[in-house]
């Protein structure tokens, strides 16, 4: 249980340091946010992993994880753009 909330609160960390980084006006909220950190985090371990960056299964660091979540920021944008237009 203590695990999760780590994550949780590690992932809303690193989603906060995404978005602060990221140019341009993100309407998040707070969970969505933390989703985006974790979510981050899962891109940087299966992105690594796939060029041989990570051991499979390992977790990646803290500047992978934020690197993982803008790009999920920018996917998220270019979703957004294309759905309103």
């Amino acid at each position: 249980m203590m695990s999760i909330l780590g994550s949780l609160f590690i992932g809303l960390i690193v989603g906060f340091v995404a978005r602060a980084l990221k140019p341009g006006d993100d309407k998040l909220g707070l969970i969505m946010t933390a989703l985006l950190g974790v979510g981050g985090s899962f891109v940087a371990g299966y992105g690594g992993a796939a060029l041989g960056l990570y051991a499979p299964g390992s977790a990646p660091g803290f500047i992978a994880s934020v690197i993982g979540a803008i790009v999920l920021l920018y996917a998220y944008a270019f979703v957004k753009s294309k759905s309103s237009s």
